[in-house]
């Protein structure tokens, strides 16, 4: 029987708009955590325009 964590914080990719949960790694940062992976924020880097 696989281990479930339904407690953990979600947030929704801005790109992609999936759901991901949070992860260790983000702990002392998970406020400003705004994608979920690297793939999504370069994705979501060339979507801004530059000033």
């Amino acid at each position: 029987m696989a281990h479930r964590k339904p407690h953990l914080p979600t947030k929704t990719c801005p790109v992609c708009q999936r759901p991901f949960t949070w992860r260790k790694k983000w702990a002392r940062d998970w406020d400003s955590v705004i994608y979920c992976s690297e793939r999504c924020r370069r994705a979501g880097r060339q979507a801004l325009p530059e000033a």
